[in-house]
């Protein structure tokens, strides 16, 4: 294989639904340029992309696979990236290294919610959009209604190159109104003739040509003048202002697509080689501010989009070379951590197929085996370089269970497999909750949950369970309390002895206390000796106050005190859950000269503020979640219903782009599985984001059943 120069590659990342035929449209791709002799088929289980078992058996993609492949000396890196929403970290990682997306629309379904959501992706990464309409050769295709909802999504960004002829199962050609031809297809492997437009088509021919060339002269001023002049632009002329409009995000050109029958690829693939911009067009942002030139005359570095482990080679790295040629045995730095890496293997991709390299020069894209810590995010550089670029952000999860393993023993080796998971696949997040005591797996939904259990029983033979995870409440109080506790031990030589009088009041955002209380029935002013404010790790914030007068307690117990109360907030005195946003005024107490320890005073105050607690009108808080749906209109209603059974307030509705958009904020113990109801009652048509708002008090019932069954847990145990 030969080495491209940055201005003969292209990078394309190919989205759509599930079932759109993105694999299959790869596969064509591949065998247009020669990869492969033969197409395989996703029923086949013999593409190049979708090539585990997992896909195989399922008929879909879950990984984003990189190919290449050669046409018109050019070389297409292209990214085959999942239809399903759940697997949406592939796709977001292509988007870091393709300049050029293919939306591939199932001409029988039209435009579906994993359409949208791959185009708002693709609108805030910045990559531009061609759309593909796909399966015109099926018997329900629907070419008319296809453009009537990508025209309802997208608004006047849509423009028709192509349209086709006898769409359905007489698919076998297209009118190309850029090309003014019409292209016959007579086999099912791509083999046309270019032919003259037939008559029957010249008065749509035109009429689309004249809207062609309106959208392209809208983009630039002297091709505006001359289309006002002579209300005429050639090819050429149309293709500069096409390219023009599809850098800007504001034109999304329509090409007519059967790839099981190789219609309508090649033309697909000149377009983009002509008109989509090559990686020289595109600047990766760095994290120090400035901006890096995609140049093979520059400084080397390349960029991980992706790592994953594979059967007979390990852990192989995907990258983008960002700048200048990474060559074959090159020492390379990671200006971040300073780690050394050495590139021992340089391989071309498609699919399990790596070819081997010499070179590989600024905008193209390949992989390595064996790095010693580089990962996803990680960009190598020249010694010196001091390149780092911006990493990829990755959307919030979804959806979180606990898990275990069902034999203890096999505690260590899970650990181990989650973390080569969640290393391979960013959006799978793993963490060991230690309030909760439960280690947490979170992901995109309920299938990508199912994949990585079957990966662990599969890949690794360790079986798991997953439950509702224990929620992550916060204890709080609403009023004022003292309360006194005294510890004395005795038992034959050195006793224990501290005892500790405290009040507690809730801190409000803005509110300043005045020390000031009733006290046993007596306005009493306390005098503040020492003041201590934190805030804590698990948000909110804790104030201690020693007010101590007379030496009733020695200033070198304070510490002890502190340490009780620490303790307690750590684990409330209501669930044991954290506690929050509480200020301790310790005003009284006593000492023995000789049986006071530190570990009295610790355990008094925990005492102490346990029961003052109790008493100060406490409230257990919960994590609210603002929550947005995208639903057809049709399951807007049902949407909902099912958020208002949830506890949801609801707090706005509209419309995106030919769907409806509904918002809310929601408690999160009421979330749990809720992508998979979602999904259930729109029949897989709707997609929502979840993320943090604040905390709010329960509801009294609510509080009510989960002090019950924390007590019963509490006697239990």
């Amino acid at each position: 294989m030969k080495t491209y120069s940055t201005q003969n590659i292209r990078n394309v990342v190919l989205l759509g639904s599930t079932r759109s035929g993105k694999t299959t449209l790869a596969e064509a791709m591949l065998y247009e340029g020669k990869v492969i002799d033969r197409k395989g088929t996703v029923e086949g289980k013999n593409t190049v992309s979708d090539n585990t078992e997992y896909e195989q058996m399922n008929q879909k993609s879950v990984f984003a696979t990189p190919l290449y492949t050669e046409f018109l000396d050019t070389k297409f890196n292209i990214i085959d990236a999942p239809g399903s929403d759940d697997f949406i970290g592939g796709a977001i990682s292509a988007f870091k290294v393709c300049e050029t997306g293919v939306l591939v629309v199932n001409a029988q379904q039209g435009v579906e919610v994993g359409t949208e959501i791959a185009a708002r992706f693709a609108d805030e990464y910045k990559v531009p959009l061609i759309l593909g309409v796909n399966q015109l050769d099926g018997e329900k295709a629907n070419w008319e209604g296809t453009i009537e909802g990508l025209k309802e999504a997208f608004g006047s960004k849509p423009v028709i190159i192509q349209f086709p002829v006898n769409a359905g199962l007489g698919f076998d050609g297209f009118v190309d109104v850029l090309k003014m031809k019409y292209y016959h297809f007579v086999d099912d492997n791509g083999k046309r003739e270019d032919l003259e437009i037939p008559a029957e088509y010249i008065d749509e021919a035109e009429e689309l040509r004249q809207a062609l060339i309106e959208k392209a002269a809208e983009y630039d001023d002297s091709l505006m003048e001359k289309f006002f002049d002579q209300g005429e632009l050639d090819e050429d002329e149309i293709r500069k202002g096409l390219g023009i409009g599809i850098r800007q995000g504001e034109a999304m050109p329509i090409f007519c697509l059967s790839a099981k029958k190789s219609i309508g690829v090649k033309r697909l693939m000149e377009f983009t080689i002509k008109v989509a911009a090559s990686p020289a067009e595109r600047e990766a942002e760095l994290l120090n501010g400035s901006s890096l030139a995609c140049d093979d005359k520059g400084k080397t570095a390349l960029f991980i989009y992706k790592t994953q482990l594979e059967q007979h080679l390990g852990e192989v790295a995907y990258f983008k070379v960002m700048s200048g040629v990474v060559t074959l045995g090159q020492d390379l730095e990671n200006a971040v951590t300073g780690d050394k890496e050495r590139l021992s293997s340089l391989y071309a991709v498609a699919g399990k197929k790596k070819e081997a390299v010499n070179e590989l020069r600024a905008g193209d894209i390949g992989c390595t085996v064996k790095l010693r810590a580089a990962k996803t995010n990680s960009t190598l550089c020249a010694p010196g370089a001091d390149i780092a670029v911006v990493p990829i952000k990755f959307p919030a999860s979804k959806i979180r269970f606990a898990i275990k393993a069902v034999e203890q023993k096999d505690d260590e080796k899970l650990g181990e497999a989650l973390n080569k998971i969640s290393a391979e696949d960013p959006t799978i997040v793993v963490v060991y909750a230690k309030e909760l005591k439960q280690t947490i797996i979170k992901g995109m939904g309920e299938q990508h949950i199912n994949f990585v259990k079957w990966r662990l029983l599969n890949e690794n033979k360790v079986a798991i369970e997953l439950s509702a995870p224990r929620i992550s409440y916060r204890e709080t109080i609403t009023k004022v309390a003292t309360a006194q506790y005294r510890h004395k031990k005795q038992s034959g030589g050195a006793g224990q002895f501290g005892e500790v009088h405290l009040l507690i009041e809730p801190i409000v955002e803005g509110v300043e206390t005045t020390a000031r209380f009733k006290i046993d029935g007596k306005d009493t002013q306390l005098n503040v000796k020492g003041k201590e404010e934190f805030t804590l790790e698990w948000g909110g914030k804790f104030e201690f106050y020693n007010c101590v007068v007379g030496g009733a307690i020695d200033a070198s117990f304070m510490p002890a005190i502190k340490k009780g109360l620490m303790q307690k907030l750590e684990e409330g005195p209501l669930t044991g859950s954290y506690a929050r946003d509480i200020r301790v005024f310790v005003y009284d107490g006593k000492m023995h000269p000789v049986d006071s320890k530190e570990i009295a005073f610790i355990i008094a105050a925990r005492n102490a503020f346990k029961e003052a607690f109790r008493n100060a009108g406490p409230k257990i808080m919960e994590p609210i979640y603002n929550v947005q749906v995208l639903t057809p209109a049709d399951y807007m209603g049902a949407c909902m219903s099912d958020l208002q059974n949830r506890r949801a307030i609801i707090e706005g509705m509209g419309s995106e782009k030919g769907f409806s958009v509904l918002k809310a904020r929601v408690p999160l113990a009421e979330l749990y599985k809720y992508s998979t109801t979602l999904s259930s009652l729109t029949s897989g048509s709707a997609t929502f984001t979840m993320e943090f708002a604040d905390y709010q008090p329960v509801p009294g019932d609510v509080q009510e059943k989960l002090l019950k069954a924390y007590q019963d847990e509490d006697s239990d145990e």
